[in-house]
């Protein structure tokens, strides 16, 4: 398919068709949005070996991380669909003449994973176990979902599937790029099952995925806060200067210390407001009006202290 006449046809879809009500994979959409669509030539060099096209606020599209080393370069996340991924190669030519390519994603949602298939068959596909047995269970349902949003959504996905790891490990994995080793952590599970972080060793860059992000935690359900706190010490511990979440502004280690101060904060609170007989709802109503001039009014936020009030004895 040619690129430009599918773009051209699917930015022909009239405005509604990208308005999506329910917050989805760790944003919170506003109305009307612009299309899931990476945006052309927009690479930006953060660290010596690294380069990332930010995803400049839009719903359904990822921060994609290029890593590129003196015999290998390595893509962290692909966009929604072979449309998305054959933007995310077309930046890649533009600072990398390597052929050895290797794709690595922070999760799989479908924004995250789902852009694979336009990458060429000897990219190296690395993937948490964790990953691989959260596919095996869910499938392409998430995938179905995002499709139901649109036309667009379903022109995007259309053929979408989830590419076979060449490369798998269980807790972590190091990979030398040339002059550039690069480690990939399996997280537990926090946002989803799979949750999957990179860190750029020599330049101290940080993907960390849906993990800890500026926005307000999105928990996966039945996800334990525990665990949360566990993934933010463990970023911690790693002294990036960078951190490039998957959604919204890259920032520092002090992304990890305001969403752990968060999610300590809904524990503590949940747990003293259950012990004192609210409900659920009643809880989740307080604490959105009493940590909002903190840590912003947010629908994101209901989440969280559901699963505090839940998670307390």
């Amino acid at each position: 398919m040619d690129v430009r006449r599918s773009l051209a046809r699917l930015l022909g879809i009239g405005a509604a068709a990208w308005l999506v009500s329910t917050p989805i994979a760790g944003q919170s959409p506003a109305a009307p949005q612009q299309p899931p669509l990476i945006r052309e030539g927009a690479a930006e060099k953060i660290s010596a070996h690294v380069y990332v096209i930010p995803d400049n606020s839009v719903p359904l599209v990822p921060n994609v991380g290029i890593v590129v080393g003196s015999k290998a370069t390595l893509v962290i996340d692909t966009g929604l669909g072979a449309l998305n991924g054959g933007a995310v190669l077309r930046a890649v030519g533009k600072v990398s003449t390597n052929s050895e390519l290797y794709l690595v994603t922070t999760h799989v949602h479908p924004e995250h994973d789902l852009g694979a298939g336009a990458f060429p068959p000897a990219t190296k596909m690395i993937r948490s176990k964790d990953q691989i047995e959260e596919i095996a269970a869910s499938g392409l349902d998430m995938a179905k979902r995002f499709a139901g949003f649109s036309a667009l959504h379903a022109d995007l996905l259309q053929g979408a599937e989830f590419r076979t790891a060449d490369i798998t490990f269980d807790e972590e994995h190091t990979l030398d790029l040339g002059g550039v080793t690069v480690r990939f952590l399996a997280m537990g599970f926090n946002h989803t099952r799979g949750d999957t972080a990179t860190f750029v060793e020599p330049d101290k860059v940080l993907f960390s995925g849906d993990v800890a992000m500026k926005l307000l935690p999105s928990v996966g359900a039945g996800a334990s806060l525990t665990q949360w706190l566990t993934s933010q010490d463990r970023f911690t511990a790693l002294a990036p200067v960078r951190v490039v979440p998957s959604h919204g502004p890259i920032g520092d280690a002090s992304i990890m210390s305001d969403t752990k101060r968060f999610i300590e904060t809904v524990q503590r609170r949940a747990a003293e407001l259950k012990k004192a007989g609210k409900t659920v709802d009643e809880t989740v109503t307080t604490l959105q009006a009493e940590l909002a001039p903190t840590f912003g009014a947010s629908p994101r936020m209901a989440g969280p202290i559901r699963a505090a009030y839940a998670q307390a004895p």
